[in-house]
């Protein structure tokens, strides 16, 4: 079979069976979701046509995928101190902003643009210069081609959102707009070309990432890593620092983002079949397996379960099948989320306190740690049972996937991790990356936005 542009052409060496399969191959094109099949001169021609069906399913995928960045900023805001609620809240929704601009003048061509080396993408596609509202069939081919760019850019959009968990309540705002951008276009882009861009090495590679465990969470927890690194403790840490000023908040925004994730994951189906609900089951298993052994574990080690340790499990189960949901049974997904609540807990309970390193809200320990796992589950857990477009994994006979999923997860940490690293302190020789001691006591709301949260009526 040979791709050219939005068709499919089968050449026929011997007529009669290459016909009858390349017949059977259209009606299965056209039966699983609105391509045109049509008979030239000996040749079968599948031809992608828009699916209105899939269409929707993308659409409202990508409406709840960009729930998620307002949801994060309500649980992450949750948990800080009520000083600094509304700039958390500020941050999450201006990097909404930025890297949507960032995504359409040229974001999206780097990331899946014309392949240049198998690194990057070309500028072929900026200000989205022939994305129009036919599909791409190398990507999506039976939903318009700006839709599936538009369902790319909330996971641009949340990715880079993620990191802020790190460095909450101690980085000035204009550090992060800038540091924001650079990150998208020098970290998220090329990664995201990488695994699932046309060309990209690591797809060249099969290493499997369905919706975004490598390309979002490795590279945001990995950066969230070296920013609470680079911009050290908050003062008074650990002993001084109060717990969640309002705990309520951050349950809702943990269930805004489960409720979103079912577009994160079975949106990444790109359409509204069978392997869609499959994804949408398994992430629902993973996180509430992972919730419960997170509560769990907190029930051991303090003698009552927490409600912060429920939510923070729930998310962590979420992070890891992210990867994995597209191909895995829902067995494999009760695996991965037990792995997803034990893997990060004992990380920030243990190796957080024992390194000394203030990682704010646990984006590194939840998003950065949960992320690895959940990649190199795919390599263990994965079957072409599920989806044939997949591999099987160790289990199922294939020790190649789990090596080429631990292979692209040491990548993408040595990579998000440096690259990340270089950016803040670019970034914080260029215009500081911390507030002062003044603005970080008295609270980021009032200093960096002459904001409040909460008012008090006499």
């Amino acid at each position: 079979m040979m791709a050219c542009g939005n068709r499919c052409i089968l050449r026929p060496d011997r007529m009669g069976v290459t016909r009858l399969v390349a017949g059977g191959l259209a009606i299965l094109a056209i039966v699983s979701g609105g391509a045109r099949a049509a008979e030239q001169g000996g040749e079968v021609v599948v031809q992608a046509t828009v699916d209105s069906g899939d269409t929707a399913w993308v659409l409202i995928s990508s409406a709840l995928v960009m729930l998620m960045t307002p949801a994060l900023a309500f649980f992450y805001g949750g948990l800080v101190r009520r000083k600094n609620m509304l700039s958390v809240l500020m941050q999450c929704l201006m990097i909404l902003c930025l890297i949507s601009l960032q995504w359409v003048v040229f974001g999206y061509s780097l990331a899946f643009g014309p392949d240049r080396g198998g690194w990057i993408g070309s500028l072929g596609w900026a200000f989205l210069r022939g994305v129009g509202m036919t599909p791409n069939a190398d990507y999506a081919a039976t939903v318009p081609h700006q839709v599936f760019m538009m369902f790319q850019m909330m996971f641009a959009v949340i990715t880079p959102a993620l990191i802020i968990g790190a460095f909450a309540e101690r980085m000035k705002f204009s550090a992060l707009c800038v540091f924001t951008l650079l990150w998208a276009t020098f970290v998220y882009d090329p990664v995201a070309h990488w695994v699932w861009g046309v060309g990209g090495f690591m797809r060249q590679w099969g290493a499997l990432d369905f919706a975004g465990g490598t390309v979002v969470h490795i590279t945001a927890g990995m950066t969230a890593l070296a920013a609470a690194l680079v911009l050290g403790r908050r003062q008074g840490y650990p002993e001084g620092i109060s717990p969640p000023h309002n705990l309520p908040l951050a349950v809702l925004g943990a269930g805004l983002l489960w409720f979103g994730w079912f577009g994160f994951n079975a949106g990444s189906a790109l359409g509204s079949g069978g392997l869609a609900g499959s994804a949408f089951m398994c992430t629902h298993i993973a996180a509430a397996t992972a919730g419960v052994t997170w509560a769990l574990l907190d029930w051991y080690k303090h003698k009552k379960p927490t409600t912060l340790g429920m939510i923070t499990g729930m998310v962590g189960g979420l992070v890891s099948i992210t990867p994995a949901a597209g191909f895995v049974t829902p067995v494999g997904a009760i695996c991965i989320g037990v792995g997803a609540g034990v893997i990060p807990w004992f990380s920030v309970t243990y190796i957080k306190a024992a390194l000394g390193y203030d990682d704010t809200l646990d984006a590194f320990g939840v998003h950065g740690v949960g992320g690895i796992w959940g990649a190199i589950a795919t390599g263990i857990f994965a079957t072409k049972s599920v989806n044939p477009a997949g591999a099987d994994g160790l289990l199922y006979g294939n020790p190649v996937l789990f090596w080429i999923q631990v292979k692209a997860a040491a990548v993408t940490i040595v990579y998000a991790f440096v690259v990340g690293f270089v950016l803040l302190k670019l970034v914080d020789a260029l215009m500081k990356l911390r507030v002062g001691e003044h603005e970080e006591r008295v609270g980021l709301d009032l200093t960096m936005h002459r904001e409040a949260a909460y008012t008090v009526i006499d």
